[in-house]
């Protein structure tokens, strides 16, 4: 069970280790694109590449969902990333249990944006777990765990893929394991929880009274979506390429500044953030140097917080 191109991963490591895959569930096609054409998710279309029973419910919850679920006789069922809950009573269905990819190092960010709020607090490392999902919120029993250092400048779709790959690798390992009785699993210590929410559109819109470091912190949870992006001229304007400039001279939050080969915006610490890209909204993305040519007002002007 899985949607993005993330949870592919996990379903090619199972096809590598020989296991039987008797069915594939993936959320149901989306409109994309301008043309709103129906877009397959990347796990569909691994499925379909594979030739494998593909099942794409609006919900698990009806009764004929779990029919269908139980008709497979599925020994164990591998989720990552499917984004749909998995109701009590299809849970109780694999004698094995459902093997959850989880890109953290539980029991802390349990919850949606595990890798997200692991950037926003600047952790060095993190890491993937394999749990038994339970009826609660990421909380069933560990079957592994593997960490992993967080690269510097590595933006949330970077490290999120990176730990899907390394949870693919540990589900190889592990499932057989689990399948021969030769692993326990481990319960959590929920005394170490901590949770993770939702992320929302206007999360990333800049707050530029905080300090650089923070803020580059944010734009690489924040890329690409929600974004990172600040007002100017009563529009939207989506900054790209955000790092702290070498040294500032301080001034007002907001205020945007010149940098020699670019612009700047002082941060609450009064060093600059460089920013390499720009892109008003509705308009094309621009290098921060055509972007000041066709808006030479810019530098000056003070961006709201």
């Amino acid at each position: 069970m899985g949607t993005p191109a993330c949870a592919a991963p996990a379903l090619n490591s199972l096809l590598r280790s020989g296991e039987t895959v008797v069915g594939v569930y993936t959320a149901p096609d989306r409109p994309k694109g301008r043309g709103r054409l129906e877009g397959f998710s990347p796990v569909k279309e691994l499925a379909l590449e594979r030739g494998l029973p593909l099942f794409q419910p609006s919900s698990l919850r009806s009764a004929e969902a779990r029919r269908e679920f139980s008709a497979l006789a599925p020994d164990v069922a591998v989720v990552a990333a499917y984004g749909y809950i998995i109701p009590p009573g299809m849970l109780r269905v694999p004698p094995l249990g459902f093997v959850n990819v989880h890109p953290s190092l539980l029991p802390r960010y349990r919850g949606p944006s595990p890798v997200v709020t692991a950037l926003l607090d600047g952790v060095d490392e993190t890491g993937v777990t394999l749990i038994l999902l339970d009826e609660g919120l990421d909380s069933g029993p560990i079957l592994a765990r593997r960490s992993a250092r967080v690269a510097p400048g590595e933006t949330a779709p970077a490290l999120t893929m990176r730990l899907f790959e390394l949870g693919a690798d540990l589900l190889a390992g592990t499932l057989p394991r689990w399948r021969d009785g030769q692993l326990a699993a481990e319960a959590q210590d929920d005394s170490l929880a901590t949770f993770t929410r939702k992320i929302v559109k206007t999360d990333g819109l800049v707050d530029w009274t905080e300090d650089a470091e923070t803020l580059c912190r944010r734009y690489r949870a924040f890329t690409p979506w929600p974004g990172f992006f600040t007002q100017w001229r009563g529009e939207t304007l989506k900054l790209l390429d955000v790092s702290p400039a070498p040294s500032g001279a301080g001034g007002t939050p907001g205020r945007v500044v010149d940098l020699g080969d670019g612009v700047g915006v002082v941060a609450g610490d009064g060093r600059p953030l460089a920013v390499g890209r720009l892109q008003m909204e509705g308009r094309r993305v621009q290098k921060a140097e055509e972007f000041r040519r066709g808006y030479p007002q810019f530098v000056g002007s003070l961006l709201p917080s």
